[in-house]
C-alpha cells in the first residue's frame, strides 16, 4: 500500500474479501459480528496500521468531544496552570482541547472564536483580549446552542457564566495591608481599566484608600501593558515623584518583580523606602529578593471549576445557565516585600 495513504475501512474489506459494511460494525466491536470474524478485522486493521477516525464518527453523532480554550496570552504562569486544570478535567472526561490565543488583539480574538465555532468545537472556554469591546463573535455559539464559559477577564452583564475571583476584595486587601504597614502614598500599576480585573481591582484599591482617609491624585494611577518595560517605566515614573511613593500594589508579579529591580538599581530599599504588592503568586515571586507579597490567584483551581461546569453541562448533570458568577477563593500571601512593621 501507499505509505502516505490514510488506511480505510475499505482497505480493510478488500484485503478479508468481506463488506466495508462487516468492517464498520466489526470495528465497533458489534455483537452481531461472529467473534472469529472480529478478530481477523482486528488483525488485519493492526497490520494496516488503520486508525480510527474519531473526528468523522463524532461529527455523524453531532459531536466532537472536543473543547475549544480562547485565551489572551501563552507567555503567562497563570494561564499556564488555568490551562492545566482544564487539561485535567477535559482529559479525564474523555475531552480533547483545541486551544487559541488572542495576543491581546479583539481582531484574533474574533477570527479565533470563528475558527473554533467552525471546528464544532462541543463548548468553548474564553478570556478576553485587552481590547475586546464587544461579544458579537461569541453569538454563533448561543445561536447553535454551544455552552460558554468566560473567565478571568469577563464581561459580567448577566447574560454570560463566568467564573472568576473578588478582584475588587483583593485590591482592597492588598492596598489596606501596605496602609497597615505604614504606607501613606500609595501608587497602583496596572493594565486596561476596559477588562473588569483591572477596574475591579482599582475599585478596590481607591475603597481603601477613601476608608482609611488617604487622598488620592491621579499620579498615583499608572495604567501600562503588562510587559518588561511597562515595570521599568512605573519604577522610572515613580522615581521623579515629589514627595516619592512609599507603598505600590502592581497588579502583576512579573511587572512587580521588574519594578523592584529597577528601584533597587536606583538606590531604593524594599520594604523600607518603599512596600509592594503584587498579584498573582506566580513562581517569580518567591525567586526575587525579598519576596513578594502577593494575592493567590489559583489558576489551576479556576481552570478545573469552568472545565467541570462546562462538562457537567454538556452531560446534562446541571446547566450552566442557572449560574452566571463562580467566584473562586483567593487570599494575601505577606511576605517581606512589604512588611515595614514587625508580624
Amino acid at each position: 500500500m501507499n505509505p502516505g495513504k490514510e488506511v480505510t475501512i475499505y482497505d480493510i474489506a478488500k484485503k478479508l474479501n468481506i463488506s466495508p459494511a462487516t468492517v464498520s460494525r466489526g470495528l465497533q466491536d458489534n455483537p452481531a459480528i461472529s467473534k472469529k470474524t472480529r478478530k481477523r478485522i482486528f488483525d488485519m486493521a493492526h497490520e494496516l496500521g488503520y486508525r480510527t477516525n474519531h473526528y468523522a464518527r463524532n461529527l455523524r453523532q453531532s459531536q466532537t468531544n472536543t473543547i475549544g480554550v480562547l485565551v489572551h496570552e501563552l507567555n503567562s504562569n497563570f494561564i499556564t496552570s488555568v490551562l492545566a486544570g482544564i487539561e485535567k478535567v477535559t482529559t479525564e472526561a474523555g475531552y480533547d482541547l483545541l486551544i487559541a490565543h488572542s495576543s491581546e488583539s479583539a481582531v484574533k480574538e474574533a477570527a479565533n472564536a470563528r475558527n473554533l465555532f467552525h471546528k464544532r468545537v462541543d463548548g468553548l472556554i474564553a478570556s478576553l483580549a485587552f481590547d475586546t469591546t464587544s461579544l458579537d463573535h461569541f453569538k454563533p455559539f448561543k445561536e447553535k446552542g454551544v455552552p460558554l464559559i468566560f473567565f478571568d477577564r469577563v464581561e459580567q452583564d448577566g447574560d454570560n457564566t463566568v467564573v472568576i475571583i473578588d478582584n475588587a476584595k483583593c485590591g482592597y486587601i492588598a492596598t489596606q495591608h501596605l496602609i497597615e504597614q505604614g504606607c501613606k502614598k500609595i501608587v497602583h500599576v496596572t493594565a486596561s481599566l476596559k477588562r473588569n480585573v483591572y477596574a475591579q481591582r482599582y475599585k478596590g484599591f481607591r475603597d481603601a484608600l477613601h476608608d482609611h482617609g488617604l487622598k488620592f491624585d491621579e499620579s498615583q494611577l499608572i495604567v501600562n501593558d503588562l510587559s518588561e518595560k511597562a515595570g521599568v517605566e512605573a519604577a522610572l515614573r515613580m522615581l521623579k515623584m515629589k514627595p516619592m511613593a512609599d507603598g505600590i500594589f502592581i497588579t502583576n508579579d512579573f511587572v512587580s518583580a521588574v519594578c523592584m529591580r529597577t528601584l533597587k538599581e536606583n538606590g531604593l530599599r524594599i520594604p523600607q523606602d518603599i512596600a509592594v504588592v503584587g498579584f498573582n503568586n506566580d513562581a517569580i515571586g518567591n525567586l526575587i529578593e525579598p519576596a513578594l507579597t502577593t494575592i493567590n490567584y489559583p489558576g489551576i483551581d479556576m481552570g478545573e471549576i469552568a472545565a467541570r461546569n462546562l462538562i457537567n453541562h454538556l452531560k446534562g448533570i446541571s446547566d450552566i445557565h442557572q449560574t452566571n458568577t463562580i467566584i473562586v477563593r483567593s487570599e494575601l500571601i505577606i511576605r517581606k516585600s512589604s512588611l515595614r512593621k514587625p508580624v
